[in-house]
């Protein structure tokens, strides 16, 4: 399977690593404040980029990225990822994973062969609130618990991130994710950012001030808990 975008330089997607970004086409969430809404609702008429030339860019960089970002979309649902993250170690490079969490068997053994060097997982809200965020009337967490659990057990690098908005977060989500995740490495509260390529328009921001409140609730849980975008 190919990917179907590509940022080929990147400075803010994996820490102070040198990165190249690659986006799958296709998810199983269906959050309406996504930015990629054309590669996850019409994922069929995603653009290709042969995996050749991926390589063969990535060949031709060594020495000057340091890694590679998978993102999507959601990577896990690609069948031949073990495939291609193998091919990606092969030269050398970090690789870091973005996913929404909902495939712990496949993660499990990701990281088990040292095939992803950090995983970024979203916690889209707390887990009453869970459904409605991701597009649902009803979704089964399990597989995200388990997701939550192992990352916070494995000695992997990771973090866990939430995107804000009024219509779905406020201090009492806030606080019940803090207790879901208590203890968590690393954590972000992450502005949202109205653009034309949402699923759906209309979401408000969470101004900063009010952020910096759902942190002071957090601090208690995770203390290394920040603000992503707000600066």
């Amino acid at each position: 399977m190919d990917f179907s975008g590509w940022e080929k330089l990147s400075l803010v997607d994996y820490d102070d690593n040198i990165t190249t970004t690659l986006f799958m086409a296709g998810c199983n969430f269906r959050c309406p404040f996504c930015h990629n809404r054309d590669l996850v609702l019409h994922p069929e008429h995603a653009p290709t980029i042969p995996w050749s030339e991926i390589m063969e860019y990535l060949k031709k960089r060594q020495g000057v990225l340091d890694a590679v970002c998978v993102s999507g979309g959601e990577p896990t649902l690609m069948p031949d990822l073990e495939e291609k993250l193998r091919d990606i170690k092969s030269l050398g490079f970090l690789v870091k994973l973005d996913s929404n969490g909902s495939n712990p068997l496949l993660l499990r053994k990701l990281v088990s062969m040292s095939l992803v060097d950090y995983v970024a997982m979203d916690i889209k809200n707390s887990k009453k609130r869970y459904a409605e965020t991701i597009g649902f009337k009803t979704y089964d967490l399990s597989k995200i618990e388990e997701s939550v659990k192992f990352l916070m057990e494995s000695g992997i690098g990771y973090e866990f991130r939430t995107t804000m908005m009024e219509e779905f977060h406020d201090e009492e989500a806030i606080k019940e994710i803090g207790e879901w995740i208590a203890g968590a490495k690393r954590y972000f509260l992450q502005l949202y950012i109205e653009s034309e390529h949402v699923i759906q328009t209309g979401h408000t921001p969470i101004p900063k001030e009010k952020a910096e409140r759902f942190l002071e609730i957090l601090k208690p849980y995770v203390p290394n808990a920040k603000l992503r975008g707000y600066e």
